[in-house]
């Protein structure tokens, strides 16, 4: 599937702001305690986005950020473009040949030792080029570093819960027993989303696969069917780590949470949720023989028990009444359509082929217009809808692709290729180059208005 990934830079600075300072947007402060919060956090070290190293943030920096936030959202933590943006130094062509080639033969040498060096042996002046110019030509060319990933310290573990539902869902994957199909055995993967405070199933689905795309099904649905939650909370494998998630997550303000490696215990809830589920589903499915028959068999195991028995967590209440407690308060502020399409829309620079056609996910698609060709543009899809084709924008304007069909098209008349303006012209302009250099040897000079004198 295509990743759904920050359109640019700033973007991914906002997201990563807003990871930073998004624990405290979502929590009821008293008098005092954000200091205190922001004087802990201003002590953790973090990694910025297209950084070699970690870095501190003063009070100051965060406080700004917290605000910035609360004001305007995740836009009000773009930062501001530099006022000489454009008039760094040049790389020659000569240079960033040089600094790809070691690179690619030392790739983890760090880039201000890479300038340290090559300043030293005197093959490149001292302030011609700043480092991050530097690691820009590296992401550039595909030779940017892998960033170590920082060990996590034991810490001491406490008993936690969200303060109301809503607050924070969890989602995660349970391995069930592999179906038989035929001759063929496949595997069974149930998806699932869990509210925090409640222990309600937000939503439940069996797959053949884990994929990203999955997940991001199942929670859709969820939204449209309870709303936003303010948390989601994770593990780190590869179907909830991936850009879609996260970004759709940010637009949607909806904080994207992760379990720390190889921490199984934080995942309690949800490993309790998974061992009622074997006890008293997956162990019995015998010999079923295709996902939907799973799938009815989930929903009735939910619907008609775990959601209706008393939970010993609730003291004796069920999951159902704790979730609907505040369902209204929920449902009054669901997602509308078009916010939800916009914060699952993906988009991708690609560049137009000379017959109109561009390539997505193997499936060929041309454009109506051919003044198109050659250009790079801006490919916008959704994720909410596999059925609906991808567009083009362009100049303001949405541009639907089509399905290419070679065979209706070689009994189809051509279209004009429409230039968008088309100049001609006012005047004829001279122009021989072959008898300019003619006119140079013979020293013969020429009016401005090209006769030979």
């Amino acid at each position: 599937m295509d990743t759904l990934t920050p359109k640019d830079h700033a973007e991914e600075v906002a997201l990563f702001r807003s990871t930073v300072i998004g624990s405290l947007l979502r929590r009821e402060l008293d008098r005092g305690e954000l200091r205190a919060e922001l004087q802990t956090l201003s002590q953790t070290r973090l990694r910025p986005p297209e950084s070699e190293h970690t870095k501190c943030f003063s009070i100051p920096t965060l406080e700004r950020w917290y605000y910035r936030y609360r004001k305007q959202g995740l836009s009000g933590l773009r930062p501001k473009p530099r006022s000489d943006r454009g008039r760094a130094h040049q790389l020659t062509e000569a240079l960033r040949t040089l600094l790809c080639d070691i690179r690619r033969e030392y790739p983890f040498a760090t880039v201000p030792l890479i300038l340290r060096t090559l300043i030293t042996d005197g093959r490149m002046e001292k302030a011609t080029v700043s480092a991050s110019t530097v690691r820009r030509l590296f992401v550039e060319k595909g030779l940017d570093r892998v960033p170590l990933r920082d060990g996590a310290g034991r810490k001491t573990r406490l008993k936690w819960q969200a303060e109301r539902p809503g607050a924070l869902w969890h989602g995660d994957v349970c391995y069930g027993p592999a179906l038989k199909i035929g001759s063929e055995s496949k595997p069974l993967r149930i998806h699932a989303l869990l509210d925090d405070a409640s222990r309600y199933i937000v939503a439940i689905e069996a797959h053949h696969t884990e994929r990203e795309v999955d997940m991001l099904g199942l929670f859709v649905r969820a939204l449209r069917r309870h709303g936003a939650p303010d948390a989601l909370y994770l593990d780190n494998g590869s179907t909830y780590i991936g850009n879609a998630l996260r970004v759709g997550c940010e637009r949607l303000d909806v904080t994207l949470l992760h379990a720390r490696p190889y921490d199984a215990p934080a995942r309690g809830k949800m490993e309790r949720f998974w061992r009622t589920l074997r006890e008293g589903c997956l162990d019995f499915l015998g010999s079923l023989t295709s996902l939907h028959d799973v799938n009815v068999r989930l929903w009735a195991f939910v619907d008609a028990h775990y959601h209706v028995a008393p939970h010993a967590a609730h003291y004796g209440r069920t999951p159902a009444s704790v979730f609907g407690d505040n369902e209204a308060e929920r449902t009054a502020d669901s997602l509308t359509e078009p916010r939800l399409r916009e914060a699952l829309t993906v988009r991708e620079r690609r560049r137009v082929r000379r017959d109109t056609t561009l390539s997505i996910e193997g499936t060929l698609w041309e454009l109506d217009q051919g003044f198109l060709a050659g250009r790079v543009v801006t490919i916008g899809r959704s994720l909410l809808d596999a059925s609906e084709p991808p567009w083009v924008e362009h100049e303001g304007q949405r541009l639907v692709l089509h399905a290419v069909d070679p065979i209706k098209n070689a009994h189809r008349k051509r279209p004009p290729r429409r230039e968008p303006s088309e100049e001609v012209p006012s005047r004829h302009v001279p122009f021989d180059p072959p008898g300019a250099l003619l006119d140079k040897v013979v020293r013969r000079t020429r009016s401005p208005k090209g006769g030979a004198k």
